[in-house]
């Protein structure tokens, strides 16, 4: 963990590639960006974000939430998207960055209400990770679906 902070803020990480975990805090670290755009960080969010490294990793509730803790920490000490976004663009294939919009999109719609705070970020991360504007609504709609959100 201390390394990947480390690697976050060092000027030539560039060439490096991310280790699994650090890739999994990138992804972490997003998801909470995302929860925290609205300036409202709840227990609900905190435990989406649980349940969709759950998930999508296949790791135990607790891996899961040492996860979030580790990337909660990292999130805190960088105050860009630019290490995050790119750790997971240069990690992730495309299909698992389209996931990765649609884990977000899950964190979003976890409270019940997207912002246009959470909306713009999860458009901006989009463009970051080289997700196509078609695929990120597209990953939205299935995350509508699998939420059975009623759409107004």
């Amino acid at each position: 963990m201390i390394s990947f902070l480390k690697s976050l803020l060092s000027e030539n990480n560039a060439t490096k590639p991310a280790t699994q975990d650090e890739a999994h805090i990138a992804t972490a670290a997003l998801l909470i960006e995302a929860a925290l755009s609205d300036d409202d960080y709840q227990d609900v969010e905190r435990d989406a974000i649980v349940n969709v490294l759950i998930r999508h990793y296949s790791i135990s509730d607790t891996d899961a939430r040492e996860l979030v803790h580790e990337a909660e920490q990292a999130q805190a000490a960088s105050e860009q998207l630019f290490y995050f976004t790119r750790t997971v663009k240069d990690s992730f294939p495309a299909e698992t960055r389209v996931q990765m919009i649609e884990m977000l999109w899950e964190i979003a719609y976890a409270d019940g209400v997207v912002s246009k705070f959470e909306a713009n970020l999860v458009r901006r991360i989009a463009g970051l990770i080289y997700v196509s504007d078609r695929e990120r609504g597209d990953a939205r709609k299935r995350v509508i679906a699998r939420l059975g959100i009623k759409e107004d």
